[in-house]
């Protein structure tokens, strides 16, 4: 049961480390919002590092952005956990295949194991955590800036890559505690309860004396 719990785990991560590169690279963080608005010519969306617009017609155009330093604070931040937490999930993945019991590399012990894994999987927890923290901030930003009445600029509304994201921290928090809880299953299986004896100690050095046979004459006046 533990094996299975552990192999689910890992499974739980591996997609969320997949996922996060995918809201890493999606361009949908934030698009503009269309509320109010009855003819809709273009179409504005961002991410962590370019902004691109598209028309009616289905043409785009995207930009990078230039300078690292010139961004708002809260987008260098984010980058920063992303980038984090995708260098955690490999170093995470790596980790946990070393100490999957369905994997034999050299003659590793089932508690040398045990650590491993619990190792990997509090890695990939850090790593939905530092998902989460960038995807819920990035999300804070656009909503604040949705609400404020005294923003000058297009509002933007919350995009697919955000979605993506919360997803991925979801999966790797929850894989994470699972490879954790495996491990912890698998050390505290105890052997059976009894008395074990070590028969080539007790019976070193030791005689065994037996009764003197009984004679017939013996036995003979024992009836008398």
């Amino acid at each position: 049961m533990s094996m299975a719990m552990e192999l689910t785990g890992f499974l739980l991560c591996l997609a969320s480390w997949l996922l996060t590169g995918s809201s890493l690279a999606n361009d949908y963080w934030k698009i503009s919002s269309v509320s109010g608005s009855v003819i809709i010519s273009t179409r504005q969306y961002q991410n962590l590092f370019r902004s691109c617009a598209e028309n009616s017609g289905g043409i785009r155009s995207c930009k990078d952005f230039e300078s690292l330093l010139a961004l708002p604070a809260y987008i260098q931040a984010c980058r920063a956990l992303m980038i984090i937490a995708l260098l955690l999930g490999l170093v995470s993945i790596i980790v946990s295949v070393l100490g999957l019991k369905c994997t034999k590399i050299g003659r590793t012990s089932e508690q040398a194991k045990g650590k491993i894994v619990l190792t990997g999987g509090s890695l990939f927890i850090l790593s939905g955590l530092s998902t989460l923290s960038a995807v819920s901030w990035y999300a804070a930003q656009v909503v604040r800036e949705f609400h404020d009445p005294f923003f000058a600029g297009v509002r933007f509304e919350l995009g697919a890559g955000l979605y993506m994201g919360w997803g991925a921290a979801f999966l790797a928090i929850l894989g994470g505690a699972m490879l954790c809880s495996s491990c912890k299953k698998g050390s505290s299986v105890t052997p059976p309860r009894g008395t074990t004896y070590n028969y080539s100690k007790t019976t070193h050095g030791q005689q065994i004396y037996t009764a003197a046979p009984v004679t017939e004459s013996g036995s003979s006046k024992a009836y008398v």
